[in-house]
C-alpha cells in the first residue's frame, strides 16, 4: 500500500489550477469588501451589538443550566463565557477606535 493511500488520479481535484479563470462571485460571499454596503455603517454596528448581546445571553443561559444542575457540560459553559468575553472586548475596541477617529477629525483644521 502506498503512503498516500488509494488516491484515484482520474477523480476531479478539489484544488483548481492557478491559471484557471476565477469563478463569478456573488455579492456578500467575501464579506464587506466584495460589494459596497447598502445598509450603512449604523446597521453594521447594530448587527455587531446584537451579535455580542446574543452571545452573552447564550452564555448566561448555559451557565444557569450548569448551576441549576440541568446540564453537566461545564466546559461548554466556560467556552461560551470566553467567546462572549472576546466578542465584547472586540466591540469595545471598535468603539475606542471610532471615538479616537472622531477626536482626530475634530482636531483637524479646515
Amino acid at each position: 500500500m502506498s503512503p498516500l493511500g488509494s488516491v484515484n488520479p482520474l477523480a476531479p481535484s478539489v484544488l483548481t489550477r492557478i491559471d484557471a479563470p476565477l469563478p463569478k462571485l456573488t455579492p456578500g460571499v467575501l464579506g464587506p469588501q466584495s460589494t459596497p454596503p447598502s445598509d450603512g455603517f449604523g446597521k453594521m454596528l447594530d448587527g455587531l451589538v446584537a451579535t455580542v448581546d446574543a452571545k452573552q445571553d447564550a452564555s448566561q443561559a448555559m451557565t444557569r443550566k450548569v448551576l441549576m444542575g440541568d446540564s453537566s457540560q461545564l466546559h461548554q459553559s466556560v467556552i461560551a463565557m470566553q467567546e462572549a468575553g472576546v466578542a465584547f472586548s472586540m466591540m469595545v475596541e471598535v468603539r475606542n477606535k471610532l471615538v479616537e477617529s472622531y477626536q482626530e477629525l475634530m482636531r483637524m483644521q479646515v
